[in-house]
Order: C-alpha cells, then structure tokens, then sequence
C-alpha cells in the first residue's frame, strides 16, 4: 500500500499521508486539507468514516466481533481481573501490581465521602426525576467542591481528581437510585472491595440485614468492565470534545453522562426491558413478535438483537449471557418478563433468518435481564452502564489532555440563504 492518498479537485491533485494503526487500521490524514486547498473540508454526518484521534485505549474489530482495553482480550479481563485492576488498565496502560492496586483502592476509599452539601442538592429533585439526570446534575455539582481545573502537566493533581471521581461517582450512582426508592442515604463500607462495596450501596435495605450474594458481585463484576470502554462512540467522544476545552475532569464527564442518556445509546438496555413489558402486556406471545420482527412492512422493532458496530456476535454478549444464567438459577426468580427474555433468546438463536443475518442477543438484552432479576428499576439501567462506562471516559479525556490534542471544531456546508437585504418591520 502507498503511504499516501491523492485526491483531484478541478483538475488539481493533493496528496495526504497514509496513517497505519498497529492493527492494520488505516487512515488518511486530512488535516491539512481545508488550508491546501483554499476551503475545501469534507462531509462525514456522524462521523460514521472520520477518525478524531488516534488512541492506545481499546481496539475494537465488529466483523469479527473482538474487543481488547490495552491489548487484552475481553475474555481475559472478564475472566481473570476484576473491575478495579481494569479501570488502572484503561486510564494509566498497565495492569497495576498488587501494590500499586492496593494504593490505588485505598486513595479511591479515602475519596468516597461526598459533601452533605450535595444532599441539599438533590433534595431539590423530585422522586420521579430520572436517575439519569440526577447524577448528571450530581457530577456537575462536584465541581463546585473541586474548582480547580486539573493541571495536566502535574501527574500528582490528574491522579487525585481521577481517583476522587472513582471514589465519589458509585455513592453518587447509589443516591441517584435510594432517592428514587426514598431509601436513606449512605456512604457505604471502607471494609468491602470497589464491587462489593457498590452492591451494598445499591442494595442494602434500611430495615434488614444486608447479606453478601457472590454470585451477584461477580455479574456485577463482569458487567461493569464489559461496559468500561468502546472506543469512540458518541458519549466518549462527548468525553474527549468537552476536554479539548480544557474542560475539567467532572464537566467532561457530566457532559458523557448526558450524551449516555439517548435511547440509541446508553438507553438501550433500558428498550429491551420495556418492549418486553409490551410484549407481556400484548399476551405474552414470544412468536407473534419474531414474527413482527422479520415482517419489512411492521415497524415493530426487537431490540437487544444485532448491534450497530458487531457484524458477529458481541464478544460481551458471550461472557455475559452466563453471568445472566448464573444470577437467574441463584436466584430463583420468578418473572415473566424474564420468561419472556428467555423465551425472545432462544428462538432468535434458532431460528435461520437470525442466525443468517447475526441478529444475536446483545450483551444490552443479556445487561437488562441481569438487572431486571436485582430488582434494579428500569431507569436506572443507564445509570449502571454509566458507572462502568467511567473509567473509559476517565482514560479517553486524560490520553486527551496529555496528547494535547486541539480543541474540538468541526466544520460545516452552509446551505442556507445567499445575502438578502433588510427590510424594516413595516415593510416585510
């Protein structure tokens, strides 16, 4: 392959560099365009063929259907680390040892109270606002305790607000879902491992004991590191363009939070759960609807099936869907709309106009089963994928900042009106 590209415009022609990725990606490099040919930029709506940076973060391939944190397997993480040594992987490249691990634990431990202040703060939402919101909001307010932006070139000060945001983000997430249930509010256990920490969180009760479930901390586990990173999509780059600004570390990740919150992104969970609800209150008939679904004509759509970037089988949907099973058989419940899942599942995976078009169960359909069977509402769904998604975004705007990369412009075709003259109010 040539190392570079030539494009022709009015008969004269521009060469641009070839840029190679260390997986054979390949690029041309454009940058140069709009100033060597006097104005000239190209058009790309969603970026769906636009590079915005390059990154040593996660690799992802949907054709065939792998995804690697710093070069290693999916499978492996999910498998052999936990979300903690995960999250260390994606903001700082290495696999912490057991020292560095314990250090970094403990500084996010001693990190996790958040201001009685930020109480007030949400004792302004009411009960039905969504959760999502609230810990946007949530986020956001942290800067107001934390106002100094991170300066870059001090390892000392991007390691603080990392782990400060780390410490305080699960008892934001748990507040978010206590002040839907109107549970007290907590801080959690300084005893207790990241994971198990969260779970108790989430879950204690106030009038009852709360007891550890093991097989519940290990889908909770998995869950948040198959959700921790995926490459650029639209929350991370929100990420990365917010820090361009020179943002701080909470703005740019309140700013993610938000763009997560969209139905065609972080939302998705949260739509499998309720077309099944549809599905349950239509009767309940899991064959009418795969019916529906391969019918062009019905605009009825089944989601939690295929994915937009995975051509194969997402490589998360495997690991999780036994995480899914596990839980179910653990424990015990008895669900219809989990019946409905399961039902939805299985005829998908048989059935040859699925498997010829690699319309699989996604690890979104096999993430809103898991949660459903916790007894975690519906909308607060997004608010967990969030809290894996958080050292991703953490990892993506601090390689952002070191690399110094520009502030975010893109540029745009104007297709409006041409000048006009002024008509004052009398005249029009």
């Amino acid at each position: 392959m040539s190392d570079k590209a030539s494009l022709e415009i009015d008969g004269k022609k521009y060469e641009f560099p070839i840029i190679k990725g260390t997986e054979n990606e390949v690029a041309i490099d454009i940058k140069a365009l709009r100033g060597a040919t006097n104005g000239v930029i190209t058009i790309d709506p969603g970026f769906k063929n636009t590079g915005s940076c390059t990154s040593e973060i996660t690799y992802l391939d949907g054709e065939q259907g792998i995804l690697r944190y710093r070069g290693y397997s999916i499978e492996d993480l999910a498998e052999k680390a936990d979300f903690l040594e995960t999250a260390y992987l994606l903001i700082f490249g290495e696999l912490p040892t057991k020292e560095v691990l314990t250090k970094f634990e403990a500084d996010i431990k001693a990190q996790s109270y958040v201001d009685e202040d930020v109480k007030r703060i949400l004792d302004g939402f009411p009960k039905t606002a969504h959760p999502m919101g609230v810990l946007a909001s949530l986020t956001s307010a942290l800067i107001a305790f934390n106002a100094e932006s991170e300066d870059v070139d001090s390892e000392e000060e991007m390691y603080n607000a990392i782990v400060t945001l780390m410490g305080k983000f699960p008892v934001l997430v748990s507040w978010a879902l206590r002040k839907k249930q109107g549970y007290a509010l907590d801080y959690g256990d300084d005893s207790l491992g990241y994971v198990e920490n969260i779970a108790k969180l989430l879950f204690k009760k106030p009038s009852a004991e709360y007891k550890q479930n093991d097989v519940v901390i290990d889908a909770l586990d998995k869950l948040l590191i198959l959700h921790a990173d995926h490459e650029q999509n639209c929350s991370t780059s929100t990420v990365r363009i917010v820090g361009s600004s020179h943002a701080g570390l909470f703005a740019s990740i309140s700013a993610g939070i938000s763009a997560l919150w969209g139905p065609l992104h972080g939302g998705a969970n949260q739509a499998v759960l309720e077309m099944l609800e549809g599905i349950k209150q239509d009767g309940g008939d899991t064959k009418k609807y795969m019916a529906k679904a391969k019918d062009k004509e019905d605009p009825f759509r089944l989601m939690g099936f295929g994915h937009r970037v995975y051509k194969n089988f997402d490589p998360r949907a495997k690991i999780i869907k036994v995480a899914a099973d596990e839980v179910l058989a653990d424990l015990g419940v008895n669900d219809p709309i989990l019946d409905i899942a399961k039902g939805l599942e299985q005829e998908a995976l048989n059935d040859d106009y699925f498997v010829k078009r690699k319309l699989y169960p996604n690890v979104d359909f096999y993430s809103g089963i898991i949660y459903r069977a916790l007894g975690i509402p519906t909308d607060m769904f997004t608010v967990m994928f969030a809290l894996g998604r958080l050292p991703g975004w953490i990892a993506q705007w601090r390689e952002m900042r070191l690399n110094k990369e520009p502030i975010g412009r893109p540029r745009q075709i104007y297709t409006g009106e041409n000048l006009r003259d002024f008509k004052e109010v009398e005249n029009r």
